[in-house]
C-alpha cells in the first residue's frame, strides 16, 4: 500500500497507486466536487530539486493544454502536493497498449482500430509542431469501449523551440528509439512515426523489433540491424505490413 493511499491533495482523494515509472507514479483518485474518477501523476520529493525536471514536468502541461484532440488523453488541472507537482488526467480503466500486447499478438481488427485512433492524435501533434519523442505502447492508454489515447507528453519538443534541458543525454524508451536519437541532429516527427512502426510490428507479432541484454545494444540494433521480416514471426500479415 502507497503511503499516500487515503490522503488528499486538495479535491482529490488518492484510491490506489496504479503505474510507477523512472520519473513519476500515477494514482487513481476521487475528485470529490464531481464524484469522477480522474488519474493523477506525482512528481517525487527528490525530483523537484532538479530544475531540468521540474521544466519537463512544466512544459508537459503547457503541451498538454495545447492538444484538445478526441484521441489525446486530456488534463483537468495541476497543481503541487507538499512539494511535489502533480498533474491530473483523466481515468482509463483500459490500462494500456503495452498492457494488451504483453497477453500476445493482436488480431488484425484492433491493430487496425488502434492505428487510426492514434496516427489520427499524432498527426495532430505534428500538425501544431509537437514531437512526443516517446511514443511507446505505455503512453497509449486504452478506454472501456475500444478507444485509444495517447499520453504522456514529457519529453515532447516543441519543434520551432530549441530545447535545453536535454544536454549530452540520450532521453527516450530504446526498444522504440529511431537511429537519429542517437545522434547530435535536431529531430523531426519523423521519431515519432519510426516509433509507431515498431510499435505496429509488436502489436502483430507480440513481440519488440529488437532486443539486446542492454539498453545500448538495442540502440545500436537499431542503428546497425536490417529490419526483421515480420512474415518470419507471423507469416498471415499482409505484405504492407512490412517496415
Amino acid at each position: 500500500m502507497s503511503a499516500l493511499e487515503g490522503q488528499d491533495l486538495g479535491q482529490y482523494q488518492i484510491i490506489e497507486q496504479i503505474a510507477k515509472g523512472g520519473m513519476a507514479t500515477v494514482y487513481r483518485a476521487t475528485q470529490s466536487s464531481i464524484g469522477r474518477n480522474v488519474a493523477i501523476k506525482l512528481l517525487p520529493r527528490n525530483f523537484t530539486h532538479d530544475d531540468t525536471f521540474i521544466e519537463r514536468f512544466n512544459r508537459e502541461v503547457e503541451i498538454i493544454a495545447q492538444l484538445q484532440h478526441p484521441h489525446i488523453l486530456p488534463v483537468y488541472d495541476y497543481g503541487n502536493f507538499d512539494d511535489m507537482p502533480y498533474i491530473v488526467m483523466a481515468y482509463m480503466r483500459g490500462g494500456t497498449l503495452e498492457d494488451r500486447v504483453k497477453s500476445g499478438a493482436m488480431n488484425v481488427h484492433e491493430i487496425k482500430r488502434v492505428c487510426k485512433q492514434v496516427a489520427d492524435a499524432l498527426d495532430f501533434a505534428h500538425s501544431t509542431n509537437i514531437i512526443h519523442r516517446d511514443f511507446k505502447p505505455a503512453n497509449i492508454l486504452m478506454g472501456e469501449r475500444g478507444n485509444t489515447y495517447l499520453a504522456d507528453f514529457g519529453l515532447a519538443k516543441l519543434t520551432e523551440v530549441a530545447s535545453n534541458i536535454t544536454g549530452a543525454s540520450i532521453l527516450g524508451t530504446p526498444a522504440y528509439m529511431s537511429p537519429e536519437q542517437t545522434g547530435p541532429g535536431e529531430l523531426t516527427g519523423a521519431v515519432d512515426i519510426y516509433a509507431f512502426g515498431a510499435i505496429i510490428f509488436q502489436m502483430f507479432t507480440g513481440q519488440i523489433p529488437f532486443e539486446a541484454p542492454t539498453a545500448s545494444g538495442i540502440l545500436m540494433a537499431h542503428v546497425m540491424n536490417p529490419v526483421p521480416n515480420i512474415h518470419d514471426l507471423r507469416p498471415d500479415v499482409p505484405d504492407a505490413g512490412q517496415l
